[in-house]
């Protein structure tokens, strides 16, 4: 999970992942994309591909580059503690929570009122 945030750390990392979800890419193409060296952005290249964000395939002369997804999960999991409910989440939440109110008052009024009946 560390070297995975480590990876995304970097903003030119993070734009070249936004780019390589639509598909692979040839490294060059993700070279020029940018206004940095090629070996810069090699080097990004390099630190994704050593993470496991992304893979390389050697097709010719050619090194393309694919998204591995795969590598975020531990990490999203991770995240996720800190996001607040928001939306059917809340929703669903509040439903819970009005659930186990209505059966506690149940269990607890129903006793009552089985009582004040025995005794009228």
């Amino acid at each position: 999970m560390d070297e995975v945030a480590g990876a995304i750390a970097d903003p030119v990392r993070r734009q070249i992942l936004v780019l390589l979800r639509e598909g692979r890419l040839a490294a060059g193409e993700v070279a020029e994309r940018f206004p940095i060296s090629r070996p810069a952005v090699s080097r990004h290249l390099r630190v994704l591909r050593e993470s496991g964000l992304v893979r390389a395939e050697l097709v010719g002369r050619q090194r393309f580059y694919t998204l591995d997804p795969d590598r975020f999960t531990e990490l999203v999991a991770w995240l996720a503690q800190f996001v607040r409910p928001s939306g059917w989440e809340h929703h669903f939440d509040a439903l819970e929570t009005e659930v186990y109110r209505t059966r506690r008052e149940r269990r607890t009024g129903g006793a009552a009122d089985s009582r004040r009946e025995g005794t009228a």
